[in-house]
């Protein structure tokens, strides 16, 4: 059952973004708008590193309003808490009491975000907290979503990951120890096709670079792709 009052969904373009969007309307919330962080000159989703026109994209897929807050590059905490600060007290004026968030089992992740919310008197949800991330995974790719691993951590994961679909086939070549989530931090991904979005995000993979430490995978804008029944596109590569 919906709690009362509309929700503001942090929004990363991942798999568990689109997951806790997904269980927030099964539960018949009312999600207001999607909230996301946007880094200055970059312009790209921040830690994923994925086009903000891409973003855009998705957001329009799933027919809700865009919020984005922009930070500079090497972000300090503080920054972040200023700039997040003021979006969230943006939304709480506009009737937003609830923020949810797709984390799983960081437990240190979760009271950080209750803490700071708590201070203005907002509350934090966790749709998915406390799932089987491996059951998690699997169910993510048979219910229809399509997704491309964009950041890739080499200090826990090969690099020849990055840029890999999301699928069964990479669940098996995990190495032991990676969360079948990517929930400590392993990698991110961007989700273009499933359930919650109206069509297909038409993106095609540009090249993959290494920055900060990290391997990312550029996505660039593709061809308009048809909207066609889920059930026929099992099995099909993005090109």
């Amino acid at each position: 059952m919906a709690e009362h009052g509309p929700v503001a969904l942090a929004w990363s373009g991942g798999k568990d973004s689109a997951l806790t969007l997904s269980a927030l309307r099964e539960r018949g919330e009312s999600v207001h708008c999607l909230l996301t962080t946007v880094t200055e000159g970059f312009e790209r989703i921040s830690m994923h590193g994925v086009r903000r026109v891409l973003l855009l994209a998705q957001a329009e897929a799933a027919g809700l309003p865009l919020v984005e807050v922009r930070i500079p590059q090497s972000c300090t905490n503080e920054i972040y808490e200023q700039r997040m600060g003021a979006a969230v007290r943006s939304l709480a004026a506009q009737g937003v009491r609830r923020f949810a968030f797709g984390d799983l089992f960081l437990e240190d992740v979760r009271a950080y975000r209750e803490e700071q919310l708590g201070r203005a008197g907002l509350s934090a949800v966790f749709p998915l907290f406390g799932s089987d991330t491996g059951l998690l995974a699997r169910s993510f790719i048979a219910r229809g979503y399509r997704a491309i691993l964009v950041t890739v951590d080499p200090r826990k994961l090969p690099p020849e990951f990055v840029g890999r679909d999301y699928d069964a086939s990479l669940l098996q070549d995990l190495p032991a120890g990676v969360d079948p989530c990517g929930e400590r931090g392993e990698f991110h991904s961007f989700v273009w096709d499933g359930p919650v979005f109206a069509g297909p995000v038409a993106v095609q993979r540009g090249g993959a670079v290494m920055r900060d430490g990290l391997w990312f995978q550029d996505l660039v804008p593709g061809p308009a792709q048809g909207r066609r029944a889920r059930a026929d596109r099992a099995g099909e590569g993005l090109e």
